[in-house]
């Protein structure tokens, strides 16, 4: 089975492309990503697989390019995307031009060549918000250009499903250690601050809640898509829904002398839930022990 990562050299792709090396079916890993947020690590310190990982650096609006890599695949992973978390309702343009029309021109190759299988990463922000946990069928309402685009990405992919086996996966906040970390994802951030700064920064009241998946139950689950019995249609990808003070608690435990900055303080935030049972590709997680162990082990990457 030949396997390419769209965004494969990002956070979530440099973990899966590793997962998806240990599988014995996997014939070959190709890695498609034009390096915009300069993850090298991919370059770096990996274990040489027989000739089974390859890298081509491209852009994913350059279809000639993606139509290539895409006709020598079997199945295609497509996690290319601009993701800026603290910044998802600026930049219109370039979402919309990355996350909807990228994910076109990747539905357009798929379409051409002799894809088995396209499993595309989208986000739980096409929810939007609001009081009640989301579930699968819930309506979307994006709230940020980020969900917009997502949005309508998911509508090209969805658009092939009486051609080619189609995956959409919601994935939550994903947070932990790997080597192309993400500082910019929440708790992977307030982690930071709290370690080196012993200070951090919380808006509003902290009781927003938001629903996170580790990093390492990401990439397994992903990789165990290439299953011919694996599931196919729409899915969450959430572990927990945890409130911004739910992560504190754990934080001040493991810094006890971190101080906290309330921004906003009277400030309602909003909110979202995504029901981690019915529609969701794993079990749920929602115990904060074992954020605890997680975040714990994840402190002992940091070098000082």
């Amino acid at each position: 089975m030949r396997v390419l990562v769209t965004g494969g050299a990002g956070y979530i792709g440099t973990g899966l492309c590793q997962a998806l090396l240990a599988l014995k079916e996997v014939e070959s890993v190709t890695v498609y990503d034009n390096l915009s947020r300069h993850n090298f690590n991919l370059f770096i310190g990996v274990q040489k697989f027989d000739n089974r990982y390859h890298f081509i650096e491209g852009d994913i609006l350059d279809s000639r390019n993606l139509r290539k890599a895409v006709s020598k695949a079997d199945v295609v992973f497509h996690l290319a995307a601009k993701v800026t978390t603290p910044f998802a309702d600026q930049d219109a343009h370039l979402f919309e031009q990355v996350n909807h029309w990228g994910t076109a021109e990747v539905t357009y190759a798929a379409e051409e060549s002799n894809v088995q299988h396209l499993i595309y990463l989208s986000s739980v922000s096409v929810y939007g918000s609001g009081e009640l946990a989301k579930g699968i069928d819930a309506e979307l309402n994006p709230k940020t250009f980020y969900g917009i685009s997502k949005m309508r990405a998911e509508e090209h992919v969805r658009r092939l499903e009486n051609k080619v086996k189609t995956t959409i996966i919601r994935c939550g906040n994903v947070y932990g250690y790997n080597k192309s970390m993400r500082f910019d994802a929440v708790i992977n951030k307030l982690l930071f601050e709290a370690n080196f700064h012993r200070r951090i920064n919380i808006h509003g009241t902290g009781e927003q809640h938001r629903p996170f998946v580790f990093i390492d139950t990401v990439t397994s689950a992903l990789s165990n898509l290439i299953k011919p019995d694996s599931q196919a249609g729409t899915l969450n990808l959430v572990e927990h829904n945890f409130s911004i003070n739910d992560i504190v608690e754990v934080l001040r435990e493991l810094y006890p002398e971190m101080e906290m900055i309330f921004i906003n303080n009277n400030m309602k935030l909003r909110e979202l839930k995504v029901d981690t049972q019915a529609g969701n590709l794993i079990s749920d997680s929602s115990d904060l022990d074992v954020l605890r162990k997680r975040l714990a082990a994840f402190k002992k990457e940091f070098s000082f």
